[in-house]
């Protein structure tokens, strides 16, 4: 007689649907050439939308939707921070500053530096995980429950020192920004959302890096641009009241860490879109300041 073999019991949260469909993975070639499309085609609408072209801008619009507009690209630029694939760009903010926060570990505990995550795609970055921050989070268009859906130049400015931040992360953002005055134009906002400089005068290893902006960018932005290099960055930068605390350069990205060490003037220096590099192969990334 046939021995009946024992079923093994599931658990239940094997037998439940899954609450988030985890996307389908993407090639680097793929997600690389899907985010550089989306890039141009969200340039050339906004040069439709300048020219006041409707019919160009409708085609252009529906040529976006047929890639799976907003969406699809988000799920590339996810597919960009895995492990395997760079990885997660708030964990080189966390190695820069690992040594300062950790002299104030306690502290830090009991009152987190409070953090604007922009263009934020998720809720368990190195950041998040550390637990020296308290991050609000927003984005276009919002992939999970802790990301709030706003438009960082449409959010109200703050009204006192309780809606400022200490530090601001604009992580692989501006470059999505179609138009290099509204590059500029992001780039002056930050400081509105930071507290003050010297607002951490009272303790000194703090006051080195914050308030301060996080900025990731592809490299060639910087590295391969005809209009934007870093020395031409690093003006723009300090003409809105930064300076230089740490920077990195890999095959693919860059990254700057900014503080706040000054008040911008009202009236600061014009940076218009001028030629720096000559070249065939140069890409036209540029941030222009009226």
């Amino acid at each position: 007689m046939a021995v009946k073999k024992k079923r093994q019991q599931k658990s239940l949260a094997a037998s439940r649907p899954p609450t988030v469909q985890r996307p389908k993975s993407i090639s680097r070639t793929a997600t690389k050439a899907l985010i550089n499309k989306h890039h141009l085609l969200e340039k050339r609408k906004q040069q439709a939308i300048a020219k006041g072209d409707r019919a160009a801008e409708a085609a252009i619009s529906a040529e976006i939707a047929a890639l799976g507009g907003l969406e699809h690209y988000q799920t590339a630029s996810l597919q960009g921070q895995r492990h395997d694939r760079g990885g997660d760009s708030s964990r080189v903010l966390m190695d820069w500053l690992q040594p300062c926060l950790l002299e104030h570990k306690a502290a830090l505990k009991e009152s987190p530096l409070r953090m604007l995550e922009i263009g934020a795609l998720s809720t368990q970055n190195a950041c998040s995980k550390s637990g020296y921050f308290s991050i609000e989070r927003i984005d276009l268009n919002s992939q999970e429950e802790g990301i709030l859906q706003q438009d960082f130049m449409q959010r109200p400015l703050p009204k006192d020192a309780s809606e400022r931040f200490d530090v601001l992360s604009l992580s692989l953002v501006l470059n999505f920004v179609p138009d290099p005055e509204g590059r500029g134009e992001m780039l002056r906002r930050t400081s509105q959302f930071l507290h003050p400089p010297g607002h951490h005068l009272s303790t000194p290893s703090l006051n080195v890096n914050f308030p301060s902006l996080f900025l990731v960018l592809p490299a060639p932005c910087v590295t391969n641009s005809r209009y934007l290099d870093v020395e031409r960055l690093t003006a723009i930068m300090c003409s809105l009241g930064y300076t230089s605390v740490a920077s990195k350069t890999t095959q693919r990205l860059v990254y700057y860490l900014w503080k706040r060490d000054s008040v911008a003037p009202s009236c600061g220096e014009r940076f218009t879109k001028k030629e720096l590099r000559l070249g065939s192969f140069r890409n036209n990334f540029a941030v222009v300041l009226k």
